[in-house]
């Protein structure tokens, strides 16, 4: 059962375009569907058009026969409430989904993040969760994060965590001297929206400039959120080169763990540093390197009982040596990266060579670029049917044969936002950047 319930801070949530149909992120577990014994049930706030689903599935050698096995059930409730919460107060539709899951003893929840209503929602349906438990939550903090990484041996930005107040915020600021640049980070955001930089001034950090990557954020608002959830306060990397690869791993409930995949990601914002898309894989010359410390957080999270997929970012800094990985945060939760990599994975069927970090078919390695956010104000108003056959028709849909081409998502919020998202493989990073440029040019545009 698919819960992609957005349970997470609803001020942040509503600052990015089309949010809910970010529900859609996790439709590409549909294509697990091409195991015979494997049946899904998906939840969702709102229907998912049909013709997206019907997308998901024409990448199966049976459609007909996998949606016998699919059950799609919405609340058709585009409310302010996350998922989770609105089907915890619907009786009738906690029945309908316990009569979708029948009497199975082998079903499992895969949510998108764990938060007190998925655990009761697990508990209503006697139903276990492929996730953290929220007593784990704060190990996926910014303040976590760096205990982790401490525990780990992974290296840090010098910092500070756990702080509580602004006051305590100044304090910490003092005792990093003499860094020129500092970053403050609440302790439970995502995509950036929760960070600010602070070039130091003679005065108090609130007087000097200040940069947050949130739209519409002043002070007197964080100075709120920093006492709520709490923040971290570090220096700035000011190295360049600089890139920012992630590492996207797994553990298992048995307690086993593995990194799957590395990533580039592709950020954006005033800061540079809210998610936009990701390349697979991360460069070369510090491929290994993040790599090898998320292997060791993931040792460190699994012996403290987390349990499912994550994503860790860091900063890759040049230095005489070669490339340095820098732990900068750790996600317990499935985010940006996840559903690009199902995707490329489930749609080629290639492997994951933890040696070499890549992916591979047949001897044939795949590269692809994703994004989030293709946007353009023709695309407003045109529905996942038109677009899929936009895309066909410019020869830029997947080629079964070759396995290579575009795999389409947030197709949801076309309509009403003029958005979607696609990852583009190829059989060379330079065969998937085209790709991915066509695409763009394609949808973005003027007609």
């Amino acid at each position: 059962m698919i819960v992609p319930s957005l349970s997470l801070p609803q001020d942040e949530l509503r600052r990015i375009t089309g949010a809910l149909c970010y529900e859609e992120r996790l439709l590409f577990l549909l294509l697990t569907l091409r195991q015979p014994g494997v049946e899904v049930v998906y939840l969702s706030s709102t229907p998912v058009d049909t013709a997206t689903v019907d997308y998901y599935l024409s990448f199966l050698d049976d459609p007909h026969e996998a949606r016998s096995r699919l059950q799609m059930i919405s609340l058709d409730d585009p409310g302010d409430a996350p998922l989770t919460e609105s089907l915890l107060c619907r009786p009738h539709l906690l029945a309908r989904v316990r009569a979708a899951l029948g009497r199975t003893s082998a079903a499992w929840m895969v949510p998108f993040v764990v938060s007190e209503h998925e655990e009761r929602l697990s508990e209503v349906l006697n139903l276990p969760i492929y996730g953290p438990a929220t007593a784990l939550a704060p190990l996926g903090s910014k303040s976590g994060g760096r205990m982790i990484g401490e525990a780990a041996g992974v290296p840090m930005a010098r910092g500070f965590s756990d702080l509580r107040s602004l006051t305590e915020v100044e304090h910490a600021a003092r005792a990093l001297s003499p860094a020129s640049r500092l970053m403050v980070k609440l302790n439970n955001s995502y995509s950036g929206l929760g960070n600010a930089v602070v070039t130091r001034g003679d005065d108090s950090l609130i007087t000097s400039p200040t940069s947050f990557s949130a739209p519409d954020e002043t002070w007197t608002t964080f100075a709120e959120k920093i006492a709520e959830r709490g923040a971290v306060l570090e220096e700035f990397i000011e190295e360049r080169p600089l890139y920012s690869p992630s590492a996207l791993a797994m553990i298992t409930p048995g307690g086993s763990y593995a990194v799957l995949a590395t990533h580039e990601q592709i950020l954006g914002g005033p800061n540079n540093d809210v998610y936009k898309g990701c390349v697979f894989p991360a460069r070369a010359e510090y491929r290994a390197e993040v790599s090898e410390c998320a292997n060791r957080i993931a040792g460190v999270l699994a012996s403290r009982g987390v349990v499912g997929l994550f994503g860790v970012d860091f900063f890759a800094v040049k230095t005489d040596a070669g490339y340095r990985a820098l732990l900068c945060e750790i996600n317990l939760r499935i985010g940006g990266t996840t559903h690009p990599f199902g995707a490329a994975l489930l749609t080629t069927g290639a492997a994951y060579d933890p040696v070499t970090g890549t992916l591979a078919r047949d001897g044939r390695v795949k590269h692809y670029v994703a994004t989030d956010n293709c946007a353009a104000e023709r695309l407003v108003g045109r529905t996942p049917a038109e677009i899929v056959k936009m895309v066909d028709a410019n020869g830029l849909g997947f080629d079964r044969a070759s396995r290579t081409g575009n795999v389409l998502h947030l197709l949801g919020a076309l309509p009403e936002y003029g958005k979607l998202g696609f990852t583009s493989i190829g059989d060379s990073a330079e065969e998937a950047a085209e790709l991915h440029r066509r695409t763009l040019r394609t949808l973005c545009q003027p007609t």
